[in-house]
């Protein structure tokens, strides 16, 4: 048994659908599923009762869970008492950045890394939601700024900003328009950006357009945040994206695209601020975490 056999089985047993898993762990869902055999095989117990349409925990998986954690805490907790041990007096840290963080929300990453300056360096790194999670999770970065929800038992968070979302639409097609109501949006097809970049909230949003009428869909693949609007430029279709014109995701926009408001529908993303629940009580990142939470007592709202 090898610790990738363990994480592949928090994986599955957290999310209970081998693709989700699998695009948490960056791989494919065949190869995914044949190491939880190979799992279960060693162990000489079957932890996962699969249907097409469900994955279950077996009592053994019930068992193996908490077990699987714990030891997963315990090898990633490593580099940081690590650290600690050794009394390093300015640490080097990572900070998470997903794409499009508000000019409000980087200017207090601003602020926070001057409030720790003395006791951390504090660097961002880049990356879609689900690799800061997993990297937070793994030890990898300190803090790491998610698009929520994210639901890891290992992790803290605190919501910091809250972003409107408005309907992003071909500009000529609602020319001299300030706003745009779902109904007249169900003849062209919701596109949204491929699911290994988009964060989970996406997920949930396409649910309920779906539920609202909107039953055309656009699936986009080995593209990024600008391959929407390539579409949606064209008149073929729509998408959701962040409505403030500061937002840094407008600049993916192009000609004939525009964003405005629904006048029947307010989704809303949220951003919190992730960190290990262990390194936080009594272990290396006490301060940061304290510092943390005053710089971002008040959730921005745009």
């Amino acid at each position: 048994m090898e610790m990738l056999h363990l994480r592949y089985f928090v994986a599955v047993a957290e999310e209970l659908n081998f693709s989700a898993a699998a695009r948490r762990l960056h791989m494919a869902a065949s190869p995914l599923s044949q190491r939880i055999k190979d799992l279960e095989h060693e162990l000489g117990q079957r932890l996962f009762d699969r249907s097409t349409h469900h994955v279950t925990l077996t009592p053994a998986g019930t068992a193996l869970l908490p077990i699987a954690r714990d030891v997963l805490d315990q090898v990633n907790a490593i580099p940081w008492r690590l650290r600690e041990a050794t009394g390093a007096r300015r640490a080097t840290v990572f900070l998470g950045m997903p794409a499009g963080v508000h000019p409000e929300l980087r200017a207090r990453v601003n602020t926070l890394a001057e409030r720790v300056r003395e006791r951390f360096e504090l660097k961002r790194w880049p990356g879609t939601t689900p690799a800061l999670v997993s990297a937070v999770r793994e030890g990898k970065l300190a803090l790491a700024l998610a698009r929520l929800p994210v639901g890891d038992p290992a992790l803290d968070q605190l919501t910091v900003m809250s972003e409107r979302l408005g309907a992003v639409v071909p500009a000529d097609q609602f020319a001299g328009r300030d706003a745009v109501s779902l109904a007249e949006l169900t003849e062209l097809s919701y596109v949204a950006t491929p699911a290994e970049i988009t964060p989970a909230y996406f997920d949930q949003l396409d649910r309920e357009l779906f539920e609202r009428g909107i039953r055309k869909r656009i699936k986009l693949a080995d593209t990024g945040y600008g391959g929407a609007s390539e579409i949606i430029s064209t008149g073929m279709a729509f998408s959701v994206s962040m409505l403030d014109p500061e937002s840094p995701m407008s600049g993916y926009r192009l000609d004939n695209v525009t964003v405005l408001p629904f006048t029947d529908f307010r989704p809303r993303l949220d951003t919190g601020l992730v960190w290990q629940h262990d390194r936080a009580h009594g272990g290396d990142l006490d301060e940061l975490v304290a510092a943390a939470r005053e710089v971002f007592a008040e959730p921005l709202a745009r």
